[in-house]
């Protein structure tokens, strides 16, 4: 129930992690990546670019990322990452590289943590709007609504298998945690 904007998302899995797995030809990827380095930059940091835009391009991005001593790692959204997301958890998991993901279908593949917008209020939202619509107001008549409510989901069990310890005031700001 988290109601933070993506510039503060990013922030925050920015300080967790030093590489971003994106897609250079998904625009909303690549926005995500430049306000990354941005925010990175302000705080003297230096991150690893991960930018893979299909499934064959991983085994080598994550090789990368070993050899650039990656420590963490945050996934931007975008579909390559979203379709191919059993690959990407045991890729992380194999090389023990904490992961932060934008979905929570990430957490339940068997990833570490998932930050992002509820999809379960988002699907509601949309009904309210479908609503609307049927009762005769003009779609271009409604506002275009961001979402506003986030979930912090965490996976015990990943952080076990890569050798990590959540501290217990982060479990606490969890919206849910898989044990």
């Amino acid at each position: 129930m988290k109601k933070v904007g993506w510039s503060s998302i990013l922030v925050a899995a920015m300080l967790l992690a030093d590489a971003v797995l994106w897609d250079p030809q998904n625009s909303g990827s690549a926005q995500a990546w430049k306000e990354s380095q941005l925010s990175a930059r302000a705080l003297g940091l230096q991150l690893h670019s991960m930018g893979v835009s299909s499934a064959d391009k991983f085994d080598g991005a994550f090789k990368d990322a070993i050899k650039a001593r990656s420590a963490a790692l945050a996934v931007t959204p975008n579909a390559v990452a979203l379709s191919n997301r059993k690959q990407i958890v045991e890729l992380a998991a194999k090389i023990r590289l904490p992961a932060i993901y934008f979905r929570d279908e990430f957490v339940d593949s068997g990833g570490l943590m998932s930050y992002g917008a509820d999809l379960d209020d988002h699907y509601r939202r949309a009904a309210i709007y479908v609503d609307k619509i049927l009762k005769g107001a003009k779609p271009a008549d409604l506002p275009v609504e961001q979402p506003t409510k986030f979930e912090l989901i965490i996976n015990l069990k990943a952080a076990k298998q890569i050798g990590l310890i959540i501290p217990p005031n982060v479990l606490a700001r969890a919206d849910k945690v898989i044990k």
